[in-house]
Formats: C-alpha cells, sequence, structure tokens
C-alpha cells in the first residue's frame, strides 16, 4: 500500500479509535492521525507474532481495518495514561 492510503487508513482508524474510546483528549487532528498510523503497524505486527496471519494485506482487506483499530485502540490508551499522569503531576 502507498504512503497515502497508510495516512487514509491511519486517520479513519485513529477516529474509530476515539469514538471506541470516548473521553477528552489532549491530541488534535495530527495526534489522532499518527496514532491511528502508528497503530496500523502495531496491529499487523502484533497479528503476524500472536496469530501468524498476515493481517495487512490491502486497503479493503477487513483485516487491515480490524488491526489498525485495535492498534489504535492500545497506543490510544497508552497516550491517554502517559499524558494524563504528566498533566496530573503539573496541576
Amino acid at each position: 500500500m502507498g504512503i497515502i492510503a497508510w495516512i487514509l487508513i491511519g486517520l479513519l482508524a485513529g477516529l474509530i479509535a476515539k469514538a471506541l474510546m470516548p473521553g477528552k483528549d489532549p491530541g488534535g487532528i495530527i495526534i489522532t492521525m499518527l496514532i491511528g498510523i502508528a497503530g496500523g503497524l502495531l496491529g499487523g505486527w502484533l497479528g503476524k507474532v500472536l496469530f501468524g496471519v498476515d493481517s495487512i494485506d490491502g486497503f479493503f482487506e477487513i483485516s487491515t481495518w480490524i488491526a489498525a483499530i485495535v492498534g489504535s485502540v492500545i497506543l490510544l490508551a497508552l497516550y491517554r495514561v502517559i499524558t494524563g499522569n504528566r498533566r496530573r503531576s503539573h496541576a
């Protein structure tokens, strides 16, 4: 897949992850997109390591979207833990 496809999947997976995990996030659309792109890569890697499947097959494959969304949810949760602790320590 090309870089444009990864950016689009990342943006959408990040938005879906935010919808699945409602709450206040300190990041904007750029952070959402970066979390989504990194989440897609993380989800694909986890799918390969844990289940032995190539979960990043193509743009229109459901496994690609599931991997990107799961990875994005994991990274969003980590992001909230890290930034939440940082905000509390300064308050």
